[in-house]
């Protein structure tokens, strides 16, 4: 018999949206294992619980209870309903808006787990675990978790997260005090003197500024390179003095540098699109990009330190008029004692041959065989080039000092099992400096720190970077030490309760169990067939993270300090990139079809993994997975992964970890929901071959069924279109395999990008493709009759519905082609005949939407009668509004035929509701980037109330703002 479980009827999508975005708000904490260390993929906590407990429960749970086990012990939507009301009227309610604490840091007890109905001996499994979020929470909810991934620190981190604060509680969290704070301070000494004190008493220093240099080929100047010299928010920033010489060709050019308070005196950028600008005032040549490269490679791109950040020490009163101690930051232009470069560069050549002896620093090479090659490519051949001198030298330091440590308790013998776990902590305080103290770790002018070096998924190279000064007492080292005992400490809180090992087993709530095993999720052979009650994983995205690439970062340094503790997994030289079930395009370069053939190897190791675990399964086992993606290309993989694997899909719920809406349209589009997919096994008998077109019409019901719903738990915007993904699966796999019974069509035939290909064209083939375009014309159709609710009984033309529904789904100017051409195919219009060119550009990978002033200026708009597409009579009536008034506009329209077209006002309308409102009407400046489209909104609903008043309603859109609008 199967178990219908609660995942396959019920789910409180909105409150977990909104606790996925509390979990994540700027200003508070994020949860420990966020700061633990790096991993480039977490689904929120509360979202991970939520998948866990809801695919273990019976459909019959009871559903108070488990929201109160989730940590939501209030209503989250009505306290969100009160928080965005008083954030449009300029008010604050605190920090306890919501009336109880962020769900993420509710430890469940047993028996909120006995009121739920939840049974005893739960196993659940994540094949691909990452950074462990999904296992965490399953052992918080008391379940036999088991965690695999085929990634060594993945891995890693899922022991330090899960596994040694579970099995040694408190205990841990005291060997790393005794040794984290002895590490930092043996370092800092052995490092006295790297970094000078500042000049002036009562400072301290707090960062270094530098930017990469390189040789002008004409003139012979040494120009740093900067997109920008601002320093600060408030205007701080940077003034260039080129220092001339005697002229082209002299050597001993180059630049000194001034602290300027006013944006205004900044200098201008020397670097802008990969090529640099010579800032000396007898040259100013531009300077191409491959020169810059061949410098770094010839070893000449350097360092040219441009500020110092430092702090004041000053004396404050307090409100009630006691002295306080406050450091008050400010910069200063650089001296020749902040930074020694004979004696660095001294000290570095005696320490290296020793520490490549002893295998303290990166030797391996940076990888030749990768998506990102911009390290080689500006002369950072190894890993360890993407430090520093004095960089380099504080790590190996750091290393060094490990491995002495680590020896020691060896020798001595007082290295147990708790203090082996306790320097793993400590391999994550040099990974932490690492990460925030290299040649890619840029200054925030907005934050005024230093940031994390993956604040994109990328090794992009940085013109200008901070240095950290780490040997302040506080900062560096101690910092690092410090950040790690308070993550260690929440997390021993959080799988624990704060207990020590040998009372873990009576701790209420901690009754699980948890495993943590490293290898690929298509071969787990010590999980026995048939023993698993549920699967819920967060798979690889196709190409969207290459996790194997990124990690290289740390594993060269770990496997130097945390393999001394578990050598078993660092065995290889850089992580293993092959067995990754990524679409990597880095494998088939030079070959054609190099995307497509990395599509088809991530859709064929998903479905290795798929079929692992239907192997490892119980009978009436699910399998929930979590998947974000805006791209259809990469759900159509994953589905057809899924399906080929031998799985139908039961349930599918989108959860927006972006719920509340910014009154800000902004100018990059962007998928916020995550989409739990609820599979099963399918069964192995098969019935007769059904028909696609026998199937459509089924798709379409069950996303018209649901797209409602899920409209009001707050979906929106693109994430509708994702959301509605879900029931189309869902209807499409209960019939998977299908064929058609009527050929298609052939395809455009054009090159994708070079040396791409496509597949042999299959009159007859139906892929999950086919699905997610229905389900696109479904909730096309649902958005035009909302959002056109005037008496015309109008169909809208294509150009005019793909306008609309552009700006309805990404509320951006910008968004992927790949997704304009699918929307386009969903209205009936062709993107290249009648879109580009005519309501739109295409930059690179994207498509920036015109308005009304931009067509005009292109001549790019189309005749006033709207023949072809209303949006033309649209930006003819907006142009004339704005530059020659209501009765000029009105009169157009007349002499066009079309004002009194029901089409033409039913265009109007659905128009309205979607524009970005203008600050007349909404009392918002509106973001530079959609300006001109708030401007055509502006002209548009002042001619419908001079025009149309009666007959065109006001835009709904604007309701949000009135409380505002009311206020002021």
């Amino acid at each position: 018999m199967t178990t219908t479980r609660l995942i396959e009827r019920w789910l409180p999508i909105a409150e977990i949206g909104i606790e996925s975005v509390r979990e994540r708000t700027p200003m508070t904490p994020f949860p420990a294992p966020n700061r633990l260390h790096v991993w480039w993929a977490r689904r929120p906590l509360v979202a991970s619980r939520a998948a866990v407990l809801a695919s273990i429960l019976p459909e019959d749970a009871n559903r108070d209870a488990f929201k109160f086990t989730l940590g939501i012990h209030g209503d989250p939507i009505a306290a969100r309903g009160r928080i965005e009301r008083a954030d449009r009227l300029g008010e604050r309610l605190g920090s306890d808006a919501y009336g109880y604490p962020r769900a993420f840091a509710y430890n469940p007890s047993a028996q909120d787990r006995a009121q739920t109905g939840q049974g005893a001996n739960f196993v659940v499994l994540d094949p691909t675990a990452g950074g462990g979020a999904i296992p965490l929470e399953a052992l918080r909810l008391g379940v036999s978790a088991i965690a695999n991934d085929l990634n060594p620190v993945a891995t890693l981190i899922q022991k330090a997260t899960i596994e040694y604060p579970a099995h040694f509680g408190a205990a841990v969290l005291d060997e790393f005090a005794k040794i984290g704070p002895e590490w930092s301070q043996l370092v800092r000494t052995r490092l006295a003197g790297l970094y000078p004190a500042e000049p002036e008493e009562d400072c301290r220093p707090d960062a270094y500024l530098w930017a990469r240099s390189i040789t002008c080929p004409y003139c012979a100047g040494r120009l740093p390179l900067a997109p920008n010299w601002r320093l600060a928010p408030d205007g701080t920033g940077i003034k260039l003095h080129p220092r001339l010489g005697s002229g082209p060709g002299d050597e001993t050019r180059a630049c000194s540098f001034e602290i300027t308070t006013s944006s205004k005196d900044h200098s201008e950028a020397t670097v802008a699109g990969g090529d640099a600008i010579c800032p000396f005032s007898d040259c100013n040549r531009t300077i191409s990009g491959d020169e810059i490269k061949r410098q770094g490679q010839e070893g000449k791109l350097g360092d040219q330190l441009y500020a110092v950040v430092y702090k004041r020490q000053i004396v404050a009163k307090t409100k009630t008029g006691k002295n306080k101690i406050k450091w008050v930051r400010g910069y200063r232009a650089p001296q020749s004692r902040d930074y020694d470069q004979s004696q660095i560069s001294k000290m570095l050549a005696e320490k290296l041959p020793e520490w490549e002896a002893g295998d303290v620093v990166p030797s391996e090479q940076y990888p030749d065989n990768t998506n990102d090659d911009r390290p080689r490519q500006y002369g950072m051949p190894l890993w360890r080039d993407m430090f520093s001198p004095r960089q380099l030298l504080v790590h190996g330091t750091g290393v060094e000092v490990f491995k002495e440590l680590f020896d020691r308790d060896n020798k001595e013998g007082s290295m147990s099992d708790v203090r082996r776990a306790a320097y793993v902590y400590l391999s994550f305080c040099v990974d932490k400096l690492t990460t925030f103290n290299s040649r890619s770790s840029r200054w925030i002018s907005q934050r005024e720190v230093v940031a994390n070096l993956f604040e994109r998924h990328d090794f992009a190279v940085k013109w200008s970077y901070g240095e950290m000064a780490v040997m302040v007492e506080g900062l560096g080292h101690d910092w690092a030490v410090e950040a790690t005992r308070k993550a260690l400490q929440e997390l021993v809180h959080m799988v624990a309760g704060g207990k020590r090992g040998d009372m873990l087993d009576s701790v209420a709530g901690v009754s699980g169990s948890i495993t943590v095993q490293n290898g690929s999720g298509a071969s787990m052979p010590h999980i026995a067939d048939r023993s698993v009650d549920a699967v819920v994983m967060d798979p690889p995205y196709g190409a969207n993270v290459m996790y194997a690439e990124l990690s290289d970062f740390f594993y060269v340094w770990l496997k130097r300090t945390a393999g001394l503790v578990v050598p078993e997994l660092f065995t290889r030289r850089l992580a293993d990139k092959e067995a990754e079930a990524v679409a990597n395009k880095a494998h088939f370069k030079g070959q054609k079809g190099a995307a497509r053939l990395a599509d088809d190897d991530y859709r064929m190791k998903m479905e290795g993994i798929f079929s692992e675990c239907r192997r490892v399964l119980k009978d009436d086992g699910i399998m929930t997975v979590m998947f974000t993606h805006k791209e259809t290309g990469a759900w159509d993989a994953l589905a057809l992964s899924l399906m080929d694997a031998g799985f139908i899909i039961t349930a599918s719920w989108p959860v927006n970890t972006e719920f509340s809406a910014s009154l800000h349209i902004k100018d990059k589009a962007a998928a916020n929901s995550t989409i739990f997919l609820v599979c099963r096994p399918r069964e192995d008998a098969q019935g007769e071959t059904m028909y696609w077109e026998d199937v459509e019409p089924e798709v379409a019901r069950a996303v018209r069924a649901r797209v409602g719903e899920f409209q009001q738990a707050g979906i929106q915007g693109v994430d509708l279109y994702l959301a509605s993904f879900g029931p189309a699966l869902e209807a499409f796999s209960r019939h998977w395999p299908l064929t058609r019974g009527t050929p298609a069509p052939e395809p455009k035939k054009k090159r994708r990008t070079q040396g791409d290909m496509f597949e042999e064209f299959d009159p007859y083939a139906v892929r999950p493709e086919d699905a997610l375009n229905a389900a696109r014309r479904e909730v096309k159709a649902w958005r035009l009759a909302q959002l056109a609710s005037a008496k015309a009984q109008a169909d809208m033309d294509g150009p005019t519905a793909f306008y609309v529904l552009a700006w309805d789904a990404f509320k951006a100017v910008s968004f992927p082609y790949d997704e304009a051409l699918r929307l386009a195919r969903a209205v009936g219009v062709d993107l290249e005949a009648q879109v580009i060119g005519r309501l739109a550009e295409k930059k690179a990978a994207e498509i920036k939407l015109w308005d009304s002033a931009t067509r005009v200026a292109k001549g790019a708009v189309g005749p006033a009668d709207g023949s072809r597409g209303m949006i033309d009579a649209l930006h003819h009536a907006a142009h004339v509004m704005r530059t020659r008034g209501a009765e000029a506009a009105q009169e157009m329209l007349e002499q066009a035929g079309v004002a009194k077209e029901d089409e033409f006002k039913v265009a109007m309308e659905a128009l309205l509701e979607v524009l970005p409102p203008s600050k007349t009407f909404s009392g918002i400046d509106a973001d530079k980037a959609v300006k001109p489209a708030a401007d055509d909104f502006d002209a548009l609903e002042k001619l419908r109330r001079i025009a149309y008043e009666g007959e065109i309603g006001e835009p709904q859109q604007l309701e949000l703002y009135r409380e505002l609008m009311a206020a002021e």
